[in-house]
């Protein structure tokens, strides 16, 4: 694996929204807004398959590396 195909990513997870989608704070933080509700991990399965779509990898290459409990996360994507 190429170190420099991994990619690490403040993400702040707003779960329950009207509306999905991810949006850059600043370099290398995104805010990512998910429909699911944050119970049994259905917001983290929500914000990988999401987060994968916008960065156009398969779900397996997107980890959460910190933050599994709470909204603001840790993300590590594989490019």
């Amino acid at each position: 694996m190429d170190e420099d195909a991994l990619m690490k990513l403040k993400v702040k997870v707003k779960p329950s929204s009207k509306r999905e989608g991810v949006r850059e704070v600043s370099p290398g933080e995104l805010e990512v807004r998910v429909s699911a509700p944050p119970e049994r991990g259905k917001a983290n399965e929500r914000l990988i398959e999401l987060l994968a779509k916008h960065y156009g990898v398969r779900k397996g290459a997107v980890r959460i590396l910190r933050g599994e409990t709470s909204r603001e996360k840790v993300v590590e994507i594989d490019l």
